[in-house]
């Protein structure tokens, strides 16, 4: 894999980011009913978890010598908690999977550059720190049918 490829596919981890950031937020704004704050609050938290993923993601790509991407991958609208938690845990699994096909290219790669092992090691703690929103955002989901 060429390193324009792995900037390529770490530009695409940037554009997730960039999306989960601005929807988690967003969707924070329009959380509510009795047991709201504490969902706004960890979806709140989830955004910031997500800003240092981007963080992460464009000192990485300039350490490649690449150009870190503005875009964004689509945004999904939601207006009740089932939808927001709804679309946020299939996005976070979309970015898990996206995150091991990185990790498996980087694996072909292994020993080629010194910059694989960082970036294996940065990609496997945002992967992680992924499937932790997922099992928060499944244990809100299950709540949530039980408080509202």
């Amino acid at each position: 894999m060429t390193k324009e490829k792995i900037i390529e596919l770490l530009n695409h981890g940037l554009e997730l980011e960039h999306a989960a950031f601005v929807q988690y937020l967003s969707h924070a704004e329009i959380v509510d009913g009795i047991n709201a704050e504490p969902i706004i609050a960890r979806l709140k938290e989830i955004a910031n978890d997500e800003k240092g993923h981007q963080e992460k993601f464009r000192t990485l790509i300039g350490d490649l010598g690449g150009v870190p991407s503005v875009d964004f991958t689509p945004r999904h609208p939601a207006t009740t908690i089932k939808q927001i938690l709804e679309v946020n845990l299939k996005d976070e699994k979309t970015a898990v999977d996206t995150y091991r096909k990185i990790l498996e290219e980087l694996k072909k790669e292994k020993g080629q550059g010194y910059y694989d092992y960082l970036l294996e090691h940065e990609i496997r703690h945002i992967l992680m720190e992924e499937q932790e929103h997922i099992t928060e955002l499944e244990l809100l989901l299950g709540l949530q049918g039980k408080n509202y």
